[in-house]
C-alpha cells in the first residue's frame, strides 16, 4: 500500500434522483424516488429527502409507497443519466489516465499516476477542485474519499456523504477501521456477516484479533486470507483503467404474468433487438446468446447457445433466442424475460447465415418474393412519469402522471422557476415526447470536462487553486465544503 492518500473514490450523491431534481425545479428539496412503478417494481435511487422515511435502493416500490406516499415517483431516464455520467467521467480522466469506473455514478482515480497529487495537501486540493468542477459542469454534488488504498478511499467517500470530502491520513487507518462493523469491508455481505457474528466477530478490530488461521477455518483459505489483510488495512489492489464488459443484456419484469406463448415469443424478439442495439452502441459483438426466464413461481431458468463466431446480427440473435425459448416450459406464466450476449469481441464474423439457419446456409431464391406488410394499428400513447414532453403552446415540461385518458404535465425547465401544471387528453396532437434539456447552461465552465492539453490559449489552465469556489466557502464542515477527518 502506498504512503500518500492519492487514491480517490468518487460517489455521486443519490445520482438518479439528483439528476431528476436538477432538471425539475419543483422537486428540489422534495422526496424523489426513481424506479419501476409497476406492482413488482423496485427502487433504483431515493433522494436524501426520501431516505428520511426509510426508503432505500432495491426496496420494493410498493413498500416505498407505503413509507413515503407523498413522494414523487418517476420512471428512470437512463439516456440522460449516461450523458451526465460521461461528463463526470471526462472530468476524472482530465485528472488522471487511471480511472476505474464502477458504475454510472462511481469510480476510482489514481491521482499519483499523472502527478495530480503526491501528498496529503495536493490530494485534498485535487479532490476539492474536482467537486467544484462537477458542480459547475453538471449542477450535481459528489462525495469524495481520499486514502492510500481503494478500500479505504471507498470507506472515506461513504463517510463524506452527502456532498463532502474525507481524507484518511496514512497511519490512522487501523484506528479508524477498528470500531466499524465487519460489513464495511469488501466481500462481507449478509451471509458472511451472519457467519462471523455467530462466531462472536462483529467489528473490524475483532476480525483482526481473531487471527488469520481462525478466519481461514471459518471462511476458507482465499476469503480468510483476504479479510484478515483488509482488517489490518492492507489493500494493494491497483486502479485498473479498463474494465471490459463480460456481457451485454436486457431484461423486463412484467406487472402481470404472461401466459400466452405467442406474447412470450414476441417479448423475447423485442428484447433481442434491444440487446443488439446495446451491443452495436458499444461497438461489440458476441458468440454466446443467453435467455433468462423467471416463471410464475419465481424459479429462474437460463439457457445459452454458443455460435461459431461473434455476431451483432439481429436476425441471428433473434433466432438463437427463439430456439432457446423452445426448450423452456412457460405454461404456468412468465414474470421476467431477459436476453443477453456474452463471449464479447470488437469484431463481427462476416458470414453467419449458416448459424441463423441451424447449420445450413439457405439457397439463394431464383426470384425475389415481395413481402407485404400490414399497416400496424396506431399504438396507444404512453406517458411515463418524469419523462420530458413539449407542448406546441406551453413549451417544455415533464409528465407528472397519467391515467383515465389524461396526462398531467408540469411546464418548467432546469433553469426556470417551478412551473405550472396543466392536464391534457393523452392523444392531444399538440403534446409530443421531447429530449431532456441540459442541466446546466453552457458557460465558461464547459472547458472543465476536457483535458488541460486540449484547452485553447486563454482558458484557465490547471493550477494549485480550486476553480470557481462557492461564495460560501469556509473550509469548515457544512454547506458542502470539503471536510477532512482522521
Amino acid at each position: 500500500m502506498r504512503n500518500a492518500p492519492t487514491i480517490l473514490h468518487l460517489d455521486m450523491d443519490a445520482f438518479f434522483a439528483s439528476v431528476e431534481q436538477a432538471s425539475k425545479p419543483s422537486l428540489r428539496g422534495k422526496a424523489v424516488i426513481v424506479g419501476g412503478l409497476g406492482p413488482r417494481g423496485v427502487v433504483a435511487t431515493a433522494s436524501y429527502e426520501a431516505r428520511v422515511f426509510g426508503v432505500h435502493s432495491a426496496m420494493p416500490m410498493a413498500q416505498a409507497r407505503r413509507l413515503a406516499p407523498n413522494a414523487a415517483y418517476l420512471v428512470p431516464r437512463f439516456a440522460l443519466y449516461r450523458s451526465v455520467s460521461e461528463q463526470v467521467m471526462a472530468l476524472l480522466r482530465a485528472l488522471s489516465p487511471l480511472v476505474e469506473p464502477l458504475s454510472l455514478d462511481e469510480a476510482f482515480v489514481d491521482l499519483e499516476a499523472a502527478g495530480a497529487a503526491w501528498d496529503e495537501a495536493s490530494a485534498r486540493l485535487a479532490g476539492t477542485k474536482l467537486r467544484v468542477d462537477i458542480r459547475a459542469v453538471t449542477g450535481l454534488t459528489g462525495s469524495v474519499g481520499l486514502a492510500a488504498s481503494k478500500m479505504l478511499a471507498k470507506i472515506a467517500s461513504e463517510q463524506a456523504k452527502p456532498d463532502g470530502l474525507v481524507l484518511i491520513e496514512p497511519g490512522t487507518e487501523r484506528a479508524l477501521l477498528a470500531p466499524m462493523s465487519v460489513r464495511i469491508l469488501p466481500g462481507v455481505g449478509p451471509a458472511t456477516g451472519d457467519h462471523l457474528r455467530r462466531a462472536g466477530i462483529t467489528t473490524v478490530e475483532e476480525l483482526a484479533e481473531a487471527g488469520e488461521d481462525e478466519l481461514v477455518r471459518l471462511l476458507g483459505k482465499a476469503h480468510g486470507h483476504a479479510l484478515h489483510a483488509m482488517a489490518l488495512a492492507h489493500d494493494d489492489r491497483p486502479v485498473v483503467a479498463e474494465r471490459e464488459a463480460k456481457s451485454v443484456s436486457v431484461e423486463d419484469t412484467y406487472d402481470v404474468d404472461i401466459h400466452d406463448r405467442l406474447r412470450v415469443g414476441l417479448e423475447v424478439q423485442r428484447l433481442a433487438d434491444r440487446c443488439v442495439r446495446r451491443l452495436r452502441g458499444a461497438g461489440l459483438s458476441g458468440r454466446t446468446i443467453v435467455l433468462k426466464v423467471r416463471r410464475y413461481d419465481f424459479s429462474t431458468l437460463t439457457r445459452s447457445e454458443t455460435l461459431r463466431g461473434p455476431t451483432d446480427d439481429p436476425a441471428v440473435i433473434r433466432e438463437a433466442a427463439a430456439r432457446l425459448l423452445g426448450s423452456v416450459d412457460t405454461t404456468g406464466g412468465v414474470r421476467l424475460l431477459g436476453v443477453g450476449v456474452s463471449g464479447l469481441a470488437d469484431y463481427t464474423q462476416e458470414d453467419l447465415f449458416a448459424q441463423a439457419a441451424g447449420g445450413l446456409r439457405p439457397a439463394e431464391p431464383e426470384e425475389a418474393v415481395p413481402v407485404v406488410e400490414e399497416e400496424p394499428e396506431p399504438a396507444e400513447r404512453h406517458w411515463h412519469a418524469g419523462h420530458d414532453v413539449r407542448h406546441a403552446e406551453y413549451g417544455h415540461g415533464w409528465v407528472q402522471g397519467s391515467g383515465l385518458g389524461r396526462v398531467t404535465v408540469r411546464f418548467e425547465t432546469p433553469q426556470s422557476e417551478p412551473g405550472r401544471v396543466r392536464t391534457f387528453f393523452v392523444d392531444d396532437p399538440a403534446l409530443e415526447p421531447a429530449e431532456p434539456l441540459p442541466l446546466v447552461e453552457e458557460t465558461d465552465a464547459s472547458h472543465l470536462a476536457r483535458p488541460s492539453g486540449d484547452r485553447t490559449p486563454g482558458e484557465d489552465q490547471a493550477s494549485s487553486e480550486p476553480a470557481s469556489l462557492p461564495k460560501s466557502w469556509s473550509g469548515t464542515e457544512g454547506g458542502g465544503a470539503a471536510v477532512s477527518r482522521p
